[in-house]
């Protein structure tokens, strides 16, 4: 709602800087600002707005991190407990078939592909102790209030963000626990919402910033972790898989990281611009569980926590313009996931760190609400520009040629980028949005896929709850459709209704209801991972953000 919708006026709050997203993005660009203050000898306020109820609690991530940004940003980071403590020790790569696989050797993969040198982590973890390492620089943080909406002056520029109103019924109206939204006024509001943010989606369009770049591209990563047998478990070990079950013609892969204690985190992607509208992103993963180099290592394990989270796979010609005036975007909200590295943590240290440098010197010169272009000359000629050049043809060959012949092109490319770089000046592009991908339903074949076992293999709404998930039930839904009718008279008629097969989490049913087909939305039921708002063919579904502290509740993730 907006100071125009009848309440009261909100109360407001001038600050320097409004950060809205508490993960590594917005949190390093938290810690680089105050470090830069302190040795400036200068006063700064830094506020950073976490939608979840606690710092962390909405992270998810495979992770595997390349410490180098890290390192610039806290370089004593082992000295104060940064929660990095697996080391890769064994990496390996695989190729999937049914029943087999095949090991591809490590020095046939590209140099920016190998793990040793890395860390095998909770990004979750990490957040919380990044957390604190900003709140002990003098950085106010605020979990469980949501940046819900951006506000303009009177010449179009950003000057802050206002959080949600809490305690709106979901007929729309006051209950007696409401309680009114702040507005956070600043000179630059940094957006480090994370993969297909509801503010730098609407930024984004107002300042049109992706005039000049590709569609973005995306892919859904589905995560579980696991206690495991001590007898199965191989701390430090690195695996990554191509193939098998996926169809050929659909980019995907798995990773399975052995923490420490015994746990390993295992994940499927599954790449969002399939054809298909049978695809079930969770029954890939499911299915990929029951391979016998996977279902030995769970036999006897245990299950303990579960979520998912759209990620995405454009890379350099997907990034939109950066920066507008009175603010920038930063990580994964702007796009900067190294895809076969997998890995985005890095990039999305180094995006907080030059997004501080820029906005600290801005406001040193007295400046506020103009474009910070020394943002984007840093990411587009520093280390990110740099890591998201050389693989930029990756995506667009698995997308032409499929996962097998594509990946094989791909790696010759990532070969040529790295020993012959004057010879690779040519940046292959994305042609059409995810959205877009989808075939008429009466063109593709029917997937059936295994049901789920209880041991090894689960169906989504057990799952649902080991993602900690919980939103009030009394609260308008934020998954918002521009038109009620398009999911029964267009989305069933011609895709067989995609949105309950691509959501893991059991969010959208087709239901009868009067003795009609009804599209029915349990909003209670969403982990937040925006893929309705990515993959529904006719763009009808907007996520928006719900009431502050709702969504899922990560541990260890």
């Amino acid at each position: 709602m907006s100071e125009n919708s009848g309440l009261e006026p909100r109360e407001s709050m001038d600050v320097d800087v409004v950060i809205v997203g508490a993960g590594p993005a917005g949190l390093s660009a938290a810690i680089k600002l105050m470090q830069l203050a302190q040795k400036a000898e200068q006063q700064l306020s830094v506020v950073v707005l976490e939608k979840g109820a606690e710092v962390g609690g909405h992270i998810l991530s495979g992770a595997v991190i390349d410490p180098i940004s890290l390192t610039a940003l806290i370089p004593d980071w082992q000295q104060r407990g940064a929660p990095l403590n697996v080391p890769v020790k064994k990496d390996k790569m695989y190729l999937f078939g049914h029943s087999g696989l095949l090991r591809i050797p490590n020095f046939i993969l590209p140099p920016l592909m190998h793990n040793y040198g890395n860390y095998i982590i909770s990004l979750g973890n990490l957040s919380r102790w990044m957390g604190e390492q900003a709140e002990a620089l003098g950085v106010e943080i605020y979990p469980g209030f949501a940046g819900a909406e951006i506000l303009y002056d009177e010449n179009g520029a950003v000057k802050g963000v206002a959080t949600g109103d809490m305690g709106i019924g979901a007929d729309g109206k006051p209950k007696p626990s409401f309680e009114r939204g702040m507005e956070i006024h600043a000179k630059y509001t940094l957006i480090g919402e994370g993969v297909r943010g509801s503010l730098a989606k609407q930024l984004i369009e107002k300042f049109d910033l992706d005039a000049d770049c590709d569609v973005p591209k995306f892919g859904l990563g589905i995560k579980e972790l696991w206690e495991i047998d001590p007898e199965m478990h191989d701390e430090g070990l690195v695996m990554h898989s191509l193939g098998w079950p996926s169809p050929a013609n659909v980019g995907s892969g798995s990773f399975m990281y052995h923490l420490d204690n015994n746990q390993i985190s295992i994940g499927y992607i599954t790449d969002l611009d399939y054809a298909n509208p049978y695809i079930s992103p969770y029954g890939e993963f499911q299915k990929f569980k029951t391979h016998p180099a996977i279902s030995e290592v769970l036999a006897g394990g245990k299950r303990i926590a579960y979520g998912a989270r759209a990620i995405t796979k454009g890379g350099y010609q997907s990034l939109p313009k950066l920066a507008f005036n009175g603010g920038i975007l930063l990580g994964c909200a702007a796009g900067m996931v190294n895809l076969p590295r997998v890995k985005g943590t890095h990039n999305a240290i180094w995006s907080g760190i030059h997004g501080a440098q820029a906005a600290f010197d801005a406001i040193s010169e007295g400046r506020s609400h103009d474009e910070l272009t020394a943002y984007s000359d840093m990411v587009l000629t520093g280390p990110i520009g740099r890591d998201l050049k050389k693989i930029r043809n990756v995506k667009p060959l698995i997308s032409r040629f499929g996962n097998y012949f594509g990946m094989l092109l791909g790696g010759f490319e990532m070969w040529l980028q790295t020993l012959l770089p004057f010879l690779g000046g040519y940046t292959l592009h994305h042609k059409k949005s995810d959205a877009q991908s989808l075939l008429p339903a009466d063109k593709c074949k029917v997937i059936e896929y295994p049901k789920p076992d209880g041991k090894i293999t689960f169906d989504r709404l057990s799952s649902v709850f080991l993602s900690a998930t919980n939103h009030e039930e009394d609260q308008p839904c934020h998954l918002v459709l521009a038109d009620a009718s398009i999911p029964i008279d267009k989305n069933l008629a011609e895709f067989a209704e995609p949105a309950q097969r691509y959501c893991p989490a059991g969010v959208y049913e087709i239901i009868e209801k009067d003795g009609k087909p009804y599209f029915q939305i349990n909003g209670q039921n969403c982990v937040h991972c925006k893929t309705c708002d990515i993959k529904d063919p006719a763009q009808n579904i907007t996520w928006m953000v719900p009431e502050g502290g709702g969504g899922p509740n990560y541990p260890n993730m």
